[in-house]
């Protein structure tokens, strides 16, 4: 017998050989009573389906569809649900899962016969999505050799799949059925398809919207949030993969074994740059302009979006145009430590609107917008305290002030400003290339690897600490930045397709040091299973000026 430790209320039980993970929930189940269905657990803190089987004694810990593991394993169950009704009622069509947007996800999809999706189209994939739940399909998940992985996947006409398999390295690879429809996850699922009884299915923009259970009630629908600026920014990127012919890992992997590293990084770092340029020239045809001439640039974005260095290579760029930018960050208008709200936990709430000093900031951006000549803080973080360091700002008749701050399109700051008068930009790492046609990759996994790196670097925080802080940075970032950023006039899309190959090369031995015996184990587990998707290559090409050397280092700027 075994014996199985269940964290949620840290009671023992024992259990036969061979046990399923949903065998073990169900003994637990009428001392637990959790709200929402359980949809999946983890394991001595590695996340697993709920047919995983227990051979030797193990911790459990149940998870429903609200929490990070269950709610990715429930979406990614959906998602095979969405595609085997998408083959049921159009054979031959193409499914493509592309990004998350307006809190669902966005997937484009193409009839066989070509003719534009109706909404006729969509009430009939969500009819079939909703038979396939009501008649409990299960989930049936098959472990092969990869060669014969790729056999099953080419034969059915599934390129994407193919190239990432052969790029993968893995010796054995799962696939899984739900009928007599195949498909690849590289994560678990559900059971069976009885489990997903909260969704939705409705027309959006050129494609579909796959609405999801919101994740502070697992019983409702997400509120629906439109983003249309959001949408065309990924729409821009993913018609530039389609162009360069990089949408996918395999794609990119299949490139770098070819030589083509450099290529790639040359490019990716062209399109930024065009796009920083275009930026610049706009805010410089702005500034000029006879009515109602720009004087503020504010830029803002979530943690880790490479923010810092846009502002710098912007400020290069509208030097180029004939601009002075001067720039400050609104960090530098922290509230004193003693003075800065506190979350739950007790511990400081540094991303809270309430820990910047709105009224004096905004204050100093009406004097120096006057044209007076202001002393401006510098905030010291070893301290907590604002100092005046004999730091003084003045605009001259060409210069172009910026902010940047994770609270700078908060109307809060700027409310005494006219909104002719401001240019706003959103920067964040929207990342679009895709494992396959099924298989996207969260923006915020890249913006979380990306932060990994860089707090190891700086010795601020090991990977552990990291992890453990992310999910209040996420909620920060839902209630005080995300809700702005379709206000922005542009959005910057900092992400690049070359970007995980190079992060894999900093961010593998840093997840490793995370012990297994602890919480963030799992989220250290998962993305070094991610980026073993990627054919790792040295940073060495990527420009001193790059976004990316703000995370790895190298960076010609000073932060």
């Amino acid at each position: 017998m075994l014996q199985i430790r269940c964290k949620n209320n840290n009671e023992s039980k024992s259990f036969p050989e061979g046990s399923s993970l949903l065998e073990v929930y169900q003994a637990f189940a009428p001392e637990l009573q959790m709200p929402f269905p359980v949809v999946s657990a983890k394991v001595n803190n590695a996340s697993q389906g709920l047919k995983f089987r227990l051979y030797q004694n193990r911790d459990v810990e149940f998870f429903d569809a609200r929490q990070g593991s269950g709610h990715r394993v429930y979406v990614r169950s959906l998602c095979f649900v969405l595609y085997k009704a998408t083959c049921d009622v159009f054979p031959g069509s193409k499914l493509f899962i592309e990004h998350p947007l307006a809190r669902g996800y966005y997937c484009n999809f193409k009839k066989r016969d070509g003719e534009p999706l109706v909404e006729n189209d969509v009430q009939r994939i969500r009819q079939r999505m909703q038979e396939i739940i009501d008649e409990d399909m299960p989930f049936h998940r098959f472990e092969a050799t990869t060669e014969e992985a790729i056999r099953i996947f080419r034969e059915r006409g599934f390129a994407d799949k193919v190239k990432l398999l052969e790029t993968s390295g893995q010796v054995y690879s799962d696939y899984y059925m739900l009928g007599d429809t195949v498909d690849y996850y590289y994560g678990p699922l559900v059971p069976s398809a009885g489990y997903l009884k909260v969704f939705g299915l409705e027309p959006y923009q050129e494609g579909l919207l796959l609405r999801v259970p919101d994740r502070n009630d697992g019983a409702r629908l997400a509120p629906r949030m439109d983003q249309p600026k959001t949408y065309a920014m990924f729409a821009e990127k993913v018609r530039w993969d389609i162009i360069m012919r990089h949408s996918n890992a395999g794609d990119v992997n299949k490139a770098i074994l070819k030589g083509h590293a450099s290529e790639l990084i040359q490019v990716s770092e062209a399109l930024q740059e065009k796009k920083i340029v275009k930026i610049a020239e706009e805010i410089d045809a702005r500034f000029r302009a006879e009515k109602n001439p720009i004087r503020l640039v504010l830029i803002t974005g979530p943690s880790s979006s490479g923010k810092t260095t846009f502002c710098k290579r912007l400020s290069i760029q509208l030097l180029a145009c004939g601009l002075r930018p001067v720039s400050f960050s609104t960090d530098d208008y922290f509230v004193n430590r003693v003075d800065t709200p506190l979350l739950p936990d007790g511990s400081y709430d540094f991303d809270n609107i309430k820990s910047v000093d709105c009224e004096l900031l905004e204050d100093h951006l009406c004097k120096l917008m006057e044209g007076e000549r202001v002393e401006v803080p510098e905030y010291n973080f070893v301290t907590g305290k604002r100092e005046y360091n004999g730091k003084r700002l003045k605009l001259s008749n060409d210069s172009v002030l910026i902010i940047e701050g994770i609270h700078a399109l908060n109307p809060l700051l700027t409310q005494r400003i006219d909104d002719s008068l401001k240019f706003k930009i959103f920067v964040s790492a929207l990342t679009n290339i895709s494992l396959d046609d099924h298989n996207w990759i969260p923006t915020q996994d890249n913006r979380l690897l990306r932060r990994i790196i860089r707090d190891y670097n700086k010795g601020a925080f090991s990977a552990q600490e990291t992890i453990s802080h992310w999910k209040n940075v996420c909620d920060a970032e839902e209630k005080w930045i995300l809700p702005f950023q379709e206000n922005a006039d542009v959005m910057f899309n900092s992400a690049l397709n070359i970007e995980f190959a190079v992060l894999r090369t900093h961010a593998e031995i840093i997840l490793t040091s995370v012990p297994k015996n602890c919480p963030e184990y799992s989220e250290a587990h998962r993305l070094l299973k991610f980026i073993h998707y990627f054919i790792p290559i040295s940073d060495k090409e990527i420009p001193p000026t790059s976004i990316m050397r703000e995370f790895v280092g190298g960076s010609v700027f000073k932060y």
